[in-house]
Order: C-alpha cells, then sequence, then structure tokens
C-alpha cells in the first residue's frame, strides 16, 4: 500500500493504461483496506504531464504534505492516480528538486540536443513501439534541414497516431462543436511549415513580451519542437479522458459499492484535471460519494461544462450538467501566469479546428490575436470555467476565507501563488503550494 518515500499515510495507488484498464491489484488493495483503515475523506490527485510514476509521485509526495498539519482531526486517506502521460523536460517544475526540472545549460556552454535524454525517454515509453520515429524526429530537430518541415510533420503524426478501432478518439473533444473526429485535426493534417511559422512567432512573444525592440520573423523550424509538444499534449489531453471515463469512474463507482461511507475528494492537474471530470461521467448511475472536484490548471476547454456556448448556443460542453454529478462543489483554480494554457493551449486548440492563420503579424498584434482565441479556445487553468451559470467566482484569500459554495461551479483565481516559471509553460506546474492544499480541504468541507 504506502509508498515508503510517501509524505502521507494511508496512501494507495491506481495505475491506468493508455485505454483506461486498471492495474486489478492495486485496485483491489485500495478496496479491500480502505474501510479496515478508517477513512472518511479520501483525496484522488491525478498528474497531468509527468514522465514516470517517480515524478508523478514525487508532485503527490510534495502536494499531499501540509494536508495533515492542516487538518489534523480528519481521517484521511491518498491515492495516488498514474496513467502514461510525459512532460517534456525543458519545462521546470518551480521547487522541485532538480531530477524532476529540466537542466538549463550555462550562457556559452556546448549547445545541447534539441530533444534531451529524459524526454525522448518519455516519449520511448509514452509512445511504445515509436524508438526509429522518435530518433528521426530528434535528428531532425538538431539538423534542421531545409524543405523538410513537411517529412517532420509526418513523422509527428506517425509517433501520436493510435491504434484504429481502438477508443482513444472517442474522448478527444471538449465540446460537441468538436464532434467526434473520425481523422486526426488540423494540427495533424495541415502545412507543417505554416503550423511551426505560428507556433515560432508564439514563442517569439513569450520570451520578449509585446512591443519588444529587434523582433525578427522567426525560422518556422523554431516552431518545430511546439509543434511536436502540442501534438503529444494532443495525444495526452485525448488519453486523460480515456483513462477518466473508462478506468477512474468505473473505479470509484467499485469503491462507493465497496465502502459506502467514504466520502471521495477528486484532485487533477493540467490534463489530470480532464482526467477527474470525465471520472464524472464514468460514475455508474446512483452513485453519490464524489463530494468536491477540485481543478489545477486544468488543461482542457473552459466550455467543457456550459449548456450552450457563447458562439453556437446550438451545442454545449461535452461535460455539461456533469458537475450535477458531484455531491458539492467543482472548484476550478487558475492563473494568468499560465503561458501554456494562456497562449500555446488556445493556439494549438484552435489548429485542431480552424485553418485560419495568425503569421504575418508582429509580436504585439500576435498577442493580442492570442488574447482572442483564449475567448473561443481558452482553458479551464488560465480563466476559469466559462458559461456556466451561477458560477461563484473568488480571489485565492476569499476561497480560503470562505465557506465555498456547496455545490455548482466555483472560480479562483490562484495567481497570488500560481505565478512562477519562465516559457513556455509560465506557471503552470507551479502548484504546490499550501494555499492550494487548504482549497482541497475547503471544497471538500474536510475538518
Amino acid at each position: 500500500m504506502a509508498d515508503p518515500g510517501m509524505s502521507v499515510t494511508p496512501y494507495w495507488e491506481l495505475t491506468f493504461d493508455a485505454d483506461g484498464d486498471p492495474d486489478g491489484a492495486e485496485r483491489d488493495r485500495l478496496l479491500r483496506e480502505v474501510t479496515g483503515h478508517g477513512v472518511r475523506d479520501l483525496i484522488v490527485f491525478a498528474h497531468g504531464w509527468n514522465n514516470d510514476r517517480s515524478g508523478a509521485t514525487a508532485l503527490y509526495r510534495h502536494f499531499f504534505a501540509p494536508i495533515p498539519v492542516l487538518s489534523p482531526k480528519a481521517r484521511i486517506g491518498y491515492v495516488g492516480v498514474i496513467w502514461p502521460s510525459m512532460r517534456f523536460c525543458d519545462e521546470p517544475i518551480p521547487d522541485f528538486p532538480r531530477s524532476t526540472a529540466a537542466v538549463v545549460p550555462e550562457p556559452g556552454s556546448t549547445p545541447v540536443p534539441a530533444l534531451d535524454k529524459d524526454t525522448r525517454h518519455a516519449l520511448l515509453e509514452t509512445f511504445p513501439g515509436r524508438a526509429t520515429v522518435v530518433d528521426q524526429i530528434a535528428r531532425m530537430l538538431d539538423q534542421r534541414p531545409a524543405n523538410e518541415l513537411e517529412q517532420f510533420g509526418r513523422l509527428v503524426r506517425q509517433l501520436v497516431e493510435v491504434v484504429p478501432g481502438g477508443p482513444q478518439p472517442l474522448f478527444a473533444a471538449d465540446t460537441l462543436a468538436e464532434g467526434v473526429p473520425q481523422s486526426e485535426p488540423v494540427l495533424f493534417t495541415g502545412g507543417t511549415a505554416a503550423l511551426c511559422e505560428e507556433f515560432a512567432h508564439a514563442l517569439t512573444g513569450l520570451r520578449q513580451g509585446a512591443g519588444a525592440a529587434g523582433f525578427a520573423l522567426p525560422d518556422p523550424w523554431d516552431g518545430a519542437k511546439e509543434l511536436l509538444r502540442q501534438a503529444t499534449y494532443y495525444a495526452m489531453k485525448r488519453r486523460g479522458g480515456t483513462v477518466g471515463e473508462r478506468g477512474l469512474g468505473p473505479v470509484i463507482g467499485q469503491l462507493a459499492g465497496a465502502a459506502p461511507e467514504v466520502r471521495v475528494h477528486l484532485v487533477g492537474h493540467s490534463f489530470g484535471g480532464r482526467l477527474v471530470s470525465f471520472a464524472l461521467r464514468g460514475l455508474p448511475d446512483g452513485v453519490r460519494t464524489v463530494k468536491s472536484v477540485t481543478l489545477l490548471q486544468g488543461a482542457f476547454s473552459h466550455y467543457a461544462f456550459a449548456a450552450r456556448l457563447p458562439q453556437d448556443g446550438r451545442t454545449s460542453g461535452v461535460l455539461n450538467g456533469q458537475e450535477n454529478r458531484i455531491d458539492g462543489p467543482l472548484v476550478c483554480c487558475y492563473s494568468h501566469f499560465d503561458e501554456a494554457l494562456g497562449t500555446l493551449y488556445p493556439l494549438a486548440s484552435r489548429m485542431a479546428d480552424d485553418s485560419q492563420s495568425i503569421v504575418g503579424t508582429d509580436v504585439e498584434e500576435m498577442l493580442d490575436v492570442g488574447r482572442l482565441l483564449g475567448v473561443k479556445w481558452g482553458a479551464m487553468g488560465h480563466d476559469g470555467v466559462q458559461a456556466v451559470p451561477d458560477t461563484q467566482s473568488l480571489d485565492l484569500a476569499g476561497a480560503l476565507r470562505g465557506p465555498l459554495a456547496a455545490s455548482g461551479c466555483v472560480n479562483v483565481d490562484a495567481a497570488a501563488v500560481v505565478k512562477n516559471g519562465g516559457p513556455p509553460a509560465g506557471a503552470h506546474s507551479d502548484i504546490v503550494h499550501p494555499e492550494l492544499a487548504r482549497v482541497v480541504l475547503a471544497a471538500g468541507r474536510i475538518v
């Protein structure tokens, strides 16, 4: 059960494969042991982009650590969800040990490969059987051969494609407007050079800021790694929905049968937020043991829970009404310092459905367009739940004063603490703060 390196006890893990199938021994151990430990409140945390079990458990160890002190009388159990996702290692995690953060070369040192060995290893683990493709992609990113970006795009598509007939494409959409994809989106099928040029513009804007002097048109190869990153993260988004609905949701249903008095609190970071939200769709009918859901920098559409989309009142979010399956609130923590979700996510999401280009604009205009894209293509973790009536909106201090709404959606602006991190991800992974642990406790009314 307990990992000897974990900061809390009792602690269990639930491991799922890419199709949502759980590790049966881990699941059965949780169902068998949770009652015997006298657990009343069970906090179930799903990581976002972490390369392996050690990275995921490091997140859980740090995040859970203050909870026993914050709520010493509560009978709390903890579950860490392990699912196959990945993080590019040039995205540092603030305040984490160097082993789980990016290694930044010293100025003037020998150039490092575009794909460091840890990121290459993560790609191989996340997309098994694609070693030759990963090697070709890495070589092209280093050599940047002229007139071969289209070949690079074909390799990226080959890397992240799913097995025909598998379930994952059914879980890729966040709104009904996106539909059920019958083939890969424009992000993978559009002209690679144009897509890479757009990403290069976006990255230049993030690094220089609006109004920066000396701006020059970037080489489209400057955006090639970002195309790979976003294609990989599209696959993670798709996979998160699969694991949530087909995996975690049914396990929570089984837990409700085995331990009906245990109150479940779902927490998800990044694509893990999408995972725990889709778990609501996977709950068996009549299960009311989920008492709260807390999303930390959720990497999915801010319209996912909407009954009607502002830009198209005929359609809705794919999770419309699912917040009503919670016997308590859905709390969405967000921060405008999250550059991954504020600029790159809406750009990539628009590319997944819309061929309109922003190439040719200068940095300031590009950032303005990025903000406009964010209205339609924005993410939960950048501006919170949108288009859901009666959503409560609070800053972090107000949320901690409480009480939070007893049901429905609650947006919490967490920028007071979620603020550290450089390009390209910004503060996306800056979530290990006792204040956010307190939000989880407040959402679940854990005392």
